[in-house]
């Protein structure tokens, strides 16, 4: 018959999405890319921020004269 369900089905050929795991294999796969793109964009967010962060205590620095201006520019540039 046609629609007979064969050994070969249940391995995962011819019915279902993926290695046999249907639906649910498909929501796994769907919520691990989820999770592995929004872990790359919070790494490079957070990478951002630790250079702002960086340049504003130099900024601070300088404003409160812990260092001159000529080490200000040395440091900024390293920064940048």
């Amino acid at each position: 018959m046609m629609w007979e369900r064969t050994p070969y089905m249940y391995a995962g050929g011819g019915w279902g999405v993926g290695m046999g795991w249907g639906v649910v294999g498909l929501v796994f796969q769907l919520l691990f890319w989820v999770a592995l793109i929004y872990l790359v964009v919070m790494l490079f967010h957070k990478h951002e921020e630790r250079e702002d962060d960086a340049l504003k205590i130099l900024k601070e620095r300088y404003a409160k004269g812990e260092i001159s201006k000529k080490e200000f520019e040395e440091m900024k540039k390293d920064l940048g």
